[in-house]
């Protein structure tokens, strides 16, 4: 195979590092990957880290890889299929399993391999380490995934609550599926209907991918066959995550990690102040210099311990480090959420005004007692905007991260419920939750809850928020419609955070009907959603009084 590889591909010796350009990998099916290898110069063999991109592997090594051969590593960095200088169609997801695990074999085949592979990347680069773990190949030691998520149906398409994540599945087809020539506008192409032919107005083109998931809005065996999170028991190797608090998938992540925590204290999880680049710094929001971690350094020893057998300082560290916001400091523990975790509740309370920054909505430790509910009018064709949060995954086109939403509290469809100052500091780290007493004059609609810290000047920081579609009300694997009028008991995962409110900041919680485009519009008909081009308004109602009591639940940290 060594020879071949020479034939098909241009080499060069740089320094100390030996560089193969397009090197042809072939598959099971006869389709050839191109791959760049960097190695080592010198004899013996060598452990490598591979990457494999539907982005391009690029045109020389970056100083990132550099780190790795001057480590002692050979860095493959490989075309996924039908991508850049690979042969084949691109079928984003589908194709990884098949393709990762033919890659790993033809590593371990060649001369300068001693047959031990980790996986490194972030996004994309990060689900097909998921993707090839699930085939156990014996040659694959190590994953270090960073922005990944491990849910095809939770982190690519749909919410916990069932509603899609439309701006940022429409926003990456826009820029990695569009036909040549084709100039699509993300302001328009977010508000077409049907979603059917959205991906024709994001890309020029159908979509198999979208398609497919039009075609399963609820959690069917269609997503539990091939999601990782329904065969995580097949992921025997260790798995080092990094997420942040402002990435579409970190409470994948953290999910992720609970769960194989229960078979194997091997793993490792880190979670910054980061969106979906961990580079990115947000405008007027300062974390600290401890915000920035050395992920390169971390990687090194990973595979240090698993690829060469050192022992290194991640053994008798914590496995679990997430950044507590607010205080700008780590938090270190061995479980998520972190053990000693208490929950607190605080009631939805008002006179029936609570719409609006300026309504007279609270948030209170009692029960409330007899209360007017409060209600709004949703109208589909008028959305509550998004403004920042955890969003992917261009930020130019579509804003990430904290910011101050007195704005969208200015609108008659946000009810505001806030806090009184805090008298000392409270530091809420884990999953988020809303129960909800609601009602709507539609057969489906949706409820939206947001987490926010209000600063003593009055800026109102958005955490974390979370949706339910009335119709996955009891579990996302089969729908039900609502009655009209029929006051239902909700749950809606806020998703998760960890910031310290401190004295003086006050506690708010938003409760709509829409976050567009972070969240599909329902059109409130009850119809098949995929196909929908009618929108309906809906009347919604709030109730909080003592037999329905309205109630966020927030995990409060030991200290």
């Amino acid at each position: 195979m060594r020879w071949l590889s020479l034939l098909l591909c241009s080499s060069v010796l740089a320094g100390a590092t030996i560089k193969e350009f397009q090197v042809r990998i072939r598959m099971r099916d006869g389709v050839h990957l191109e791959a760049n290898v960097y190695r080592p110069a010198g004899p013996g063999r060598v452990p490598a880290i591979l990457v494999r991109t539907p982005y391009g592997k690029g045109h020389d090594i970056t100083p990132n890889y550099q780190a790795f051969v001057d480590r002692g590593y050979a860095v493959v960095v490989e075309d996924v299929r039908g991508r850049y200088g690979s042969e084949g169609t691109f079928r984003p997801l589908v194709q990884e399993p098949a393709d990762g695990d033919d890659t790993l074999n033809w590593i371990a085949e060649q001369s300068w391999s001693d047959g031990k592979v980790g996986m490194i990347g972030g996004s994309y680069l990060g689900i097909v380490q998921w993707k090839t773990a699930l085939g156990n190949n014996p040659h694959l030691k190590a994953i270090f995934p960073v922005v990944a998520g491990y849910d095809d149906y939770l982190d690519r398409f749909y919410s916990t609550g069932g509603a899609m994540k439309l701006g940022q599945r429409l926003l990456w087809m826009s820029e990695n599926l569009r036909a040549p020539g084709f100039q699509p506008d993300f302001s328009k192409f977010v508000l077409h209907l049907p979603l059917r032919t959205a991906d024709v107005a994001a890309t020029g083109q159908t979509s198999e991918m979208l398609q497919t998931a039009l075609n399963h809005p609820a959690y069917d065996s269609f997503w539990q066959k091939i999601s990782t999170r329904a065969q995580l028991d097949k992921i025997r190797v260790p798995v080092f995550q990094v997420g942040g608090w402002y990435d579409n998938f970190v409470q994948s992540d953290l999910e992720a990690y609970a769960a194989l925590r229960k078979r194997s204290g091997l793993h490792r999880i880190l979670i910054g102040p980061w969106p979906h680049n961990m580079s990115i710094r947000f405008a007027g929001v300062d974390f600290g210099p401890q915000s920035m971690v050395p992920v390169r350094r971390l990687q090194l020893q990973w595979f240090d311990q698993w690829l060469k057998g050192k022992d290194t300082p991640l053994v008798s560290q914590p496995p679990v480090r997430i950044f507590v916001m607010g205080a700008n400091r780590w938090r270190e523990d061995r479980v998520w959420p972190p053990a000693g975790t208490r929950w607190k509740s605080l009631y939805l309370e008002s006179r029936g005004r609570a719409n609006t920054l300026n309504g007279d909505g609270q948030l209170e430790e009692s029960l409330p007692q007899r209360e007017q509910p409060d209600r709004f009018v949703y109208d589909p064709q008028n959305p509550v905007p998004t403004l920042g949060g955890a969003v992917c995954c261009n930020p130019r086109v579509f804003p990430w991260g904290p910011m101050d939403q007195r704005a969208v509290e200015k609108r008659a469809d946000v009810l505001v419920y806030t806090s009184s100052p805090l008298r000392r500091d409270l530091e809420v780290t884990g999953p988020v939750k809303l129960v909800l007493y609601a009602s709507t004059s539609a057969r489906d609609t949706d409820f939206t809850a947001k987490l926010v810290d209000v600063f003593p000047d009055g800026q109102a920081r958005n955490l974390t928020d979370g949706i339910l579609r009335l119709r996955y009300r009891r579990s996302l694997e089969r729908p039900d419609l609502a009655k009209a009028g029929e006051i239902c008991k909700l749950e809606i995962d806020a998703g998760v955070t960890s910031n310290l409110f401190r004295k003086g900041h006050r506690i708010r919680l938003e409760v709509s009907s829409s976050n567009f485009p972070r969240f599909d519009r329902n059109p409130n008909t009850g119809r098949p959603i995929a196909d929908e081009t009618q929108l309906v308004k809906a009347a919604q109602a709030v109730y909080h009084d003592r037999l329905r009591p309205s109630h966020l639940v927030l995990p409060v940290a030991p200290q």
